[in-house]
C-alpha cells in the first residue's frame, strides 16, 4: 500500500454508475444516428460502439472512468483501465490505443496522481494497446479511466443480445467485488478476502475473449454496474428468457458474508428496484439475491453458446488463473425475464 497522505477517498467503481432506469428514460429521448457505417450505437444497450471502416475493418470506441475504488492511487490505476478496456473484449475485439481520463483535486499530491497514470498505463501495455495521451481537469474528488478504440472485423463483432433459445450462459469471473470493497473501505473484511477481489478487477479480460474465439459464442457483455442481473436482463431483450442456477453461480468467498450482514451497496437497490418485476427468486436466500444485484467494477465476461459447444468452452477458460462456470440456459420467454433457482 502507498502512504497514507497519498491515500484516495474511496466513493465507488461502478456502484458509482447512474442507475438503468434514469439511463434507460434518458437515452430514449436522445436523437439517434442513422449513418450507414454506425454498426452498434447506444440504441441497442451494447458494451460500445462500433463504427465500419471498411468491408473487413471496424472501429469500437468506448469510455469508461469512475471514482476512487480503492485507497491505494496505483491499485486504483490498474482497476480503472482494467475496466474500460473490458468494452471492447465484450464485443469480441482487440484493442488498439487509449486516451487518459483524468480528474483530480488541484490541492492534491501530484505523487498519487502518477501513481494513477501508472497503473493504468501497465494495463493498456498488456493489452497490447497504445497510451497516446488524454485530457485531465480539476476535481474535487479523483476519477480516472479511459477512452478506448479498438479493432475488428464487422462480421465477427459479439452483441449482447444475440443469444439463442438453449444457449448455456458462461460467467469468467466471481461476483461479490462491490460489497467485499465497500466492506473492505470500513475493515469489515479480511486483507485475504480483498487480494482476491483485487486479482478479480486487475485481471484483464483479453485472455478469456481471446479463447473465446475460437467458439461459436452467440453473444457476450461484461459484468459491471448494473450487476449479473441486469446485463443478463440485457442480453435476453424481449426474445427470452433464462434459467439461472444458483449453485453454480461462482462467488468469492466472503461477500455472502458482507451481505448478511447489510454491508450492500447503493448501485445494487438501484439495480434491485429496477428489475424486480423481471427476476423471480425461487430460492430464500436474501444474501444471495444481493450479490446477484451487486455492481462489478471490472466484472468478468458473460458468454452465451450453444450446449454442444459448451463443455469444450468452459474446459478452454478454466486453464486460466480465474475459473469459469456454467451458470444458467436461456429458456423461451416466460412471465419472468430471469428465474433464479
Amino acid at each position: 500500500m502507498v502512504e497514507e497522505n497519498r491515500s484516495l477517498f474511496i466513493c465507488g467503481g461502478c456502484n458509482s454508475k447512474i442507475g438503468p432506469e434514469l439511463l434507460q428514460g434518458m437515452l430514449e429521448d436522445l436523437p439517434k444516428s442513422n449513418h450507414k457505417d454506425l454498426l452498434v450505437g447506444f440504441d441497442q444497450s451494447d458494451d460500445a460502439a462500433v463504427i465500419k471502416i471498411s468491408e473487413d475493418l471496424a472501429l469500437i470506441q468506448t469510455l469508461d472512468f469512475f471514482p476512487a475504488i480503492v485507497s491505494d492511487p496505483y491499485l486504483f490505476g490498474q482497476i480503472a483501465a482494467t475496466n474500460a478496456l473490458s468494452d471492447v473484449y465484450a464485443m469480441g475485439g482487440e484493442v488498439t490505443s487509449a486516451l487518459n481520463i483524468v480528474c483530480f483535486p488541484e490541492e492534491g499530491d501530484i505523487n498519487s496522481l502518477k501513481e494513477i497514470l501508472s497503473g493504468g498505463a501497465e494495463k493498456v501495455l498488456e493489452a497490447g494497446g497504445i497510451l497516446a495521451g488524454g485530457h485531465s481537469i480539476h476535481d474535487a474528488k479523483a476519477k480516472y479511466g479511459l477512452s478506448v478504440t479498438g479493432k475488428i472485423h464487422p462480421k465477427a463483432i459479439l452483441l449482447n443480445t444475440g443469444c439463442q433459445l438453449n444457449d448455456l450462459l458462461i460467467l469468467t469471473k466471481p461476483l461479490g467485488v462491490g460489497m467485499i470493497t465497500t466492506a473492505y473501505s470500513v475493515g469489515e473484511i479480511s486483507e485475504a478476502t480483498f487480494k482476491e477481489a483485487v486479482t478479480n478487477m486487475t485481471t484483464l479480460n483479453k485472455y478469456a475473449a481471446e479463447i473465446a474465439k475460437n467458439f461459436p459464442v452467440h453473444s457476450c457483455t461484461d459484468i459491471t454496474g448494473f450487476g449479473l442481473l441486469g446485463h443478463l436482463s440485457e442480453m435476453l431483450g424481449e426474445a427470452f428468457s433464462a434459467t439461472l442456477y444458483s449453485e453454480e453461480i461462482p462467488i468469492i468467498e466472503g461477500a455472502l458474508d458482507c451481505a448478511k450482514a447489510f454491508l450492500t451497496t447503493a448501485g445494487g437497490q438501484r439495480n434491485r428496484n429496477y428489475l424486480k418485476e423481471k427476476v423471480a427468486f425461487k430460492i430464500n436466500d436474501f444474501a444471495l439475491e444481493e450479490v446477484l444485484f451487486d455492481p462489478q467494477t471490472s466484472g468478468g465476461l458473460l458468454y452465451s453458446i450453444a450446449e454442444e459447444h459448451a463443455d469444450a468452452f468452459l474446459n478452454a477458460l478454466n486453464k486460466l488463473e480465474i475459473s469459469s462456470a456454467k451458470i444458467g440456459k436461456v429458456i423461451p420467454k416466460e412471465n419472468s425475464q430471469i428465474t433464479v433457482r
